[in-house]
């Protein structure tokens, strides 16, 4: 057995004899063998996290120094900084990490938490392994797992003061269920099987924690996950799972995986908001948090709660208007009875002054009916990681559909619209490209939508459809208006920093959501447009080009735009980008859709 090494011997030995310090005070709470909190003690100090996706070293020295106010004890260092836990080999990413670990430690932040996939990519493992049939690995061969563990083993070495591992053991690049057992017979067997050996590394050897992530991109495949954790013979590792099942969706429904799993878990909520807006428009989503706590805090296995804090490179909340989601998390984990609508005047009244508090916190509370009214579409959403992009991503149509997770898939949509739909016999059937309806994800992730016939192979946005679209849109816009007006009345309760920031928050909005509706007028119109003679009519071509000409203006507004936000994932003025191409797309003539361009109407 390795032990771990050098400074984290040493820190260990100090933690230790604190906490035999404090057992013999009485003060203590049960511990393991090691010394740590016993992880299936529940009695066990809540965990309350963060998580820091983007390699910023000025952004995550700005989270760290903000988490102690939030009471934070647990990071996890992620995505661009260490994704796979073999990128730790660079050296510029393994002094990143062992720098932000000393920092948070510092901060006093005791368990700092590193993310890894595994497997890695077939061919990062020795082709004396690779003996499978098509290449694959050979599960059975007990050198292999001897040489992935003495590999564990070293760089766990490079990054000696990380206190857990983060485990992604499923959607990785040489997905282990896929390699070759004659032993192993099942996909949850070999998933099981990973996970115990990089247990015995992790856990048993070393004394660290171990998290396993939840994930699967439909029903079927979440039970396998849950399944395979069943068969982990490791009694210490706890589970993390996301507060919503497949993605980050506000649309889909809470996880209630959670009630199946025999292990503590921690739950990831996503306050960056990575199909929501990230962070650059309204993104204050305080009601769709707490409701989300509230359910998993009547779970007795959930231990707590980590929270994303960007994504990626200069995209952090910390210090803007989200950053309430952040708040309204802390605040709805210490205080069961605190409201979250209460928590945008307070969040408000904290920041930007008592004075001000009440028209911040009106404008900030419009956020989820604005952001599910633009970058959502008759209650599933239609934005490619928060981008303009409703064609060609199929993902919208064949993936993130929140009807895949409800039972019966049916919503009742408000905004105007007031009705209710069936996500795949309404929504998606309209909604959807003929060609995202039929393709290889939509028959894999969903063969019993195809089975029961809910969806046809052709175009079917109709009059009916276009109407309830419009609505919704023009509604969005409404509401992001009427949270801007909020500001600019705030004004003279405002430090001029605080006004520019909100004032930017909600202009970005507001030009968001117009956007939209523009393009909305554009491509749905089109889709009707295309089907033939009969709907290509004058009223029909005004409400193309009433949309296509918008589009243009508003696209030449966001780029002369002073304040364009910080960069992340979602580059916000990229979209004025998109609406270029529809542009050229609906007015010249679109290959998709036979190249049936659409001319002005008659003066």
């Amino acid at each position: 057995m390795t032990a771990p090494t050098g400074r984290a011997t040493v820190r260990r030995l100090v933690t230790l004899l604190a906490v035999l310090c404090l057992a013999l005070a009485g003060a203590v709470q049960p511990v393991g063998a090691k010394g740590r909190p016993d992880p299936q003690d529940h009695s066990v100090s809540p965990v309350r996290g963060w998580t820091i996706l983007s390699d910023s070293d000025k952004g995550a020295d700005e989270v760290i120094a903000a988490a102690p106010k939030y009471d934070i004890s647990h990071l996890q260092i992620s995505h661009e900084i260490v994704h796979d836990l073999r990128e730790v080999r660079e050296e510029k990413k393994r002094v990143q990490a062992n720098r932000i670990t000393a920092a948070a430690h510092r901060a006093g932040i005791g368990e700092v938490a590193i993310w890894d996939h595994a497997l890695y990519k077939l061919d990062y493992y020795p082709a004396e392994f690779r003996t499978g049939p098509d290449g694959t690995i050979d599960l059975d061969n007990p050198a292999f797992w001897e040489w992935f563990k003495d590999d564990y083993r070293q760089m766990l070495d490079m990054v000696p003061d990380v206190d857990a591992v983060v485990l992604t053991f499923i959607e990785t690049g040489a997905r282990v269920e896929r390699q070759h057992s004659t032993r192993l017979r099942t996909e949850e067997a070999k998933l099981a099987y990973l996970v115990d050996q990089v247990a015995d590394v992790v856990n048993e050897e070393r004394g660290l924690g171990l998290y396993l992530r939840t994930f699967g991109y439909f029903p079927q495949e979440m039970e396998r996950t849950i399944k395979a954790i069943d068969l982990v013979t490791n009694k210490a590792a706890r589970v993390m799972i996301k507060a919503q099942p497949h993605d980050f969706f506000l649309t889909h429904p809470v996880d209630t995986t959670v009630t199946r799993i025999k292990r503590p878990v921690l739950v990831e909520y996503d306050t960056t908001g990575e199909y929501n807006g990230q962070g650059k428009i309204a993104n204050a989503f305080t009601e769709e948090h707490v409701d989300r706590m509230r359910y998993f805090q009547k779970q007795p296995n959930v231990i707590g709660y980590v929270a994303r804090t960007d994504r990626y490179k200069e995209s952090r909340i910390v210090g803007t208007p989200t950053e309430i989601n952040l708040y309204a998390l802390a605040r709805a984990d210490k205080d069961r009875r605190a409201r979250p609508e209460d928590m945008y005047r307070e969040f408000a009244a904290r920041t930007y002054g008592k004075r001000a508090a009440p028209k911040v916190a009106s404008a900030l509370s419009k956020s989820y009916d604005i952001v599910t009214s633009t970058l959502y579409t008759l209650g599933t959403n239609n934005a490619n990681h928060s981008r303009l992009d409703y064609d060609p991503y199929c993902s919208s149509y064949d993936r993130s559909i929140s009807g895949k997770w409800i039972d019966p898939p049916v919503t009742y949509v408000r905004h105007t619209v007031n009705k209710k739909f069936h996500f795949w016999t309404g929504v998606i059937e309209h909604l959807a490209p003929a060609y995202c309806k039929t393709s290889a994800t939509m028959k894999r992730e969903n063969p019993y939508v195809l089975q029961n016939g809910w969806l046809t192979d052709k175009n079917t946005m109709n009059q009916e459809y276009l109407r309830y679209v419009l609505k919704e849109k023009a509604y969005g816009v409404r509401l992001a208006r009427a949270a801007l007006r909020d500001i600019q009345r705030a004004e003279p309760q405002l430090s001029a920093v605080h006004y520019r920031q909100l004032n930017a928050y909600f202009e970005r909005t507001l030009l968001t959501a117009r956007l939209h509706l523009a393009i909305t007028s554009a491509y749905f119109g089109y889709r009707v447009y295309v089907q033939g003679p009969e709907q290509q009519t004058e009223p029909m071509k005004r409400l193309i080009w009433s949309g296509l000409d918008e589009s243009k203006k508003i696209a030449d507004e966001m780029r002369a735009y002073p304040d364009k936000a910080e960069t992340g994932e979602w580059d916000w003025i990229r979209d004025a980008a998109e609406a270029d191409k529809y542009y050229t797309r609906i007015s010249q003539g679109w290959d998709r859709y036979d190249l049936i361009a659409v001319p002005r109407p008659n003066a």
